[in-house]
């Protein structure tokens, strides 16, 4: 089989958008979650009005003492992707993806492949000296990929910081979408994140 799939070709999930209706065979896999600038005027301000007045005021708090310790961002930085390794592991132990050797080497091996081909977008943040926050994300056209992810215990709180900061630049730069992957993590649609089923194709045993 492998032999006749063109060498352009590329396993991808399958959205509803792209199947006919009540296809045999397919099944919902994961949820994916997406930003559309565009749907808030490129405005992140429009976009922070989503949240109700008790939330932001929430959040706001919430930020305010983070930055309270001041707040670096700096990006591109790759001896921070390493650290992001570090942090991942360090917080997920055997739950983490790059607890395994091999995930581990692919994911450096994207990251190589990303930096060579100008795509590779790293976002730090360092919050009263000390680094709190890693991401690494990949940016194609009109479309912002973030990939994975680590944050440092001390900062509670310093996810949203960064998901923040990436909806703003996303903004700022008018990119068409923000693509924030699978994971049932709730913060995706207290955030308001766009959801996307995905599926596969499960073929019943004979």
């Amino acid at each position: 089989l492998m032999q006749h799939i063109p060498e352009s070709a590329h396993i991808r999930y399958l959205t509803r958008e792209s199947l006919p209706l009540d296809e045999p065979g397919t099944v919902l896999d994961e949820i994916g979650y997406l930003f559309y600038p565009g749907q808030f005027n490129c405005s992140f301000q429009n976009y922070q009005q989503q949240f109700s007045g008790k939330s932001r005021k929430k959040l706001g708090r919430e930020l305010a003492s983070l930055e309270a310790h001041g707040i670096n961002y700096r990006y591109d930085n790759l001896v921070d992707v390493d650290s992001m390794f570090r942090m991942n592991q360090e917080t997920f132990a055997e739950r983490s993806y790059f607890a395994d050797s091999r995930f581990l080497n692919s994911f450096e091996d994207l990251v190589a492949w990303l930096r060579k081909n100008d795509l590779l977008r790293v976002t730090t943040i360092i919050l009263g000296g000390k680094l709190a926050a890693v991401d690494i994300g990949a940016v194609w056209d009109s479309s912002y990929t973030v990939l994975a992810g680590a944050t440092h215990p001390d900062f509670p709180g310093v996810a949203k910081l960064i998901n923040f900061h990436h909806i703003e630049w996303a903004c700022r730069q008018r990119v068409e979408v923000v693509d924030f992957l699978c994971g049932n993590f709730s913060w995706k649609e207290r955030f308001h994140l766009t959801p996307r089923p995905l599926y596969k194709f499960q073929i019943p045993p004979a």
